[in-house]
């Protein structure tokens, strides 16, 4: 089944990833003198910048010296022993309104430490076992959050903020397609929404690792169609076995089938693959869908019915379903 997508709206959206790529980023680091060497040679390495669009200002926190910061978009303190230097920087960066995170190589005891003594929030505390899982799992995740507007130019400029900015654009489109699935009560009429969210989640992920967006190669992304109609031939086929329920489950399978389009997306740039390798893959993994949902159906519409056991007795109406009730109301 062919669906029409507008290409100039997806060349349009290409065209404003692209600007959010090339805007200006400045991030600031104050370190701590005795924090981990390890940990600072990784957010060193980390935070290199890729383009001259990006900043990063680096300081060190020293009990005689006062620490300046230049605006940031975030301030990213790294912690040894929590002192006063650190914990006044950091105050100040507050102050300007800047997102602030801590990092530190710790456990719990750290953890309890490192908030009292620097008067930092937990949920900007980021404490882990290894520099590497502190800076490429929790950092950037953080960053992610905290830095939403920014986030194609972090991923731009960061290469290891590239799956977290990814990650969290499949997760916002998967949570729209759960709530169009859920809501849109017209056969088919939420298919082309879905559609196009689908595709602009995969320009998305395409921006994060540095894919070129422009139109020539946007005109391949109407091969996510296949995608979107084997999705939503699924939620229609479920939902006419559990009619009640329907809309809870289209909207599960709009959830789901996103999340698994876009996690297989990222999964195949993270292998090296180009925008049009992606596109051909989760098209052939859509078809492959559409071909199984028949022979699943059919299994389900298929099971025979039990039939009443010789030694039970018949109770009255039990043929034309009305003794069911009276059945139970005996036991």
């Amino acid at each position: 089944m062919a669906l029409s997508m507008d290409v100039r709206d997806l060349v349009k959206s290409g065209s404003k990833m692209q600007e959010d790529r090339r805007q200006p980023v400045a991030i600031a680091i104050v370190i701590e003198v005795d924090a981990d060497d390890t940990l600072i040679d990784t957010l060193r390495e980390a935070l290199r910048p890729f383009t001259a669009g990006a900043t990063v200002q680096v300081e060190v926190a020293i009990e005689t010296t006062a620490v300046t910061l230049k605006p940031a978009d975030a301030v990213i303190g790294v912690a040894g022993s929590g002192g006063a230097a650190l914990a006044q920087a950091l105050a100040a960066a507050r102050s300007s309104r800047a997102p602030v995170a801590v990092v530190a190589v710790g456990d719990e005891a750290s953890r309890t430490r490192l908030v009292d003594s620097l008067s930092q929030p937990l949920a900007d505390l980021l404490v882990g076992g290894s520099a590497e899982e502190i800076v490429d799992v929790k950092l950037a995740s953080w960053l992610a959050d905290e830095v939403g507007s920014k986030r194609l130019a972090l991923a731009h400029n960061f290469p290891f903020m590239r799956r977290a900015v990814a990650t969290e654009s499949v997760r916002a489109t998967a949570l729209q397609n759960a709530l169009v699935g859920a809501a849109v009560f017209v056969p088919g009429a939420d298919m082309p929404i879905m559609t196009a969210n689908q595709a602009k989640m995969l320009l998305q992920i395409a921006a994060a690792y540095g894919e070129k967006l422009g139109p020539e190669r946007l005109r391949e992304l109407a091969a996510v169609v296949g995608g979107a109609f084997a999705l939503r031939t699924a939620a229609r086929q479920v939902a006419g076995l559990v009619p009640v329920l329907g809309w809870a489950v289209k909207g599960g399978i709009g959830y789901g089938g996103t999340m698994a389009m876009g996690m297989a997306a990222i999964e195949y740039f993270e292998d090296g693959a180009d925008l049009t390798d992606v596109v051909h893959k989760l098209r052939q993994s859509a078809g492959t869908l559409a071909e199984k949902l028949p022979r699943r159906r059919h299994r389900m519409t298929a099971l025979p019915t039990p039939e009443p056991q010789p030694s039970q007795p018949q109770l009255p109406g039990l043929a034309d379903g009305t003794g069911a009730e009276a059945g139970a109301a005996r036991e």
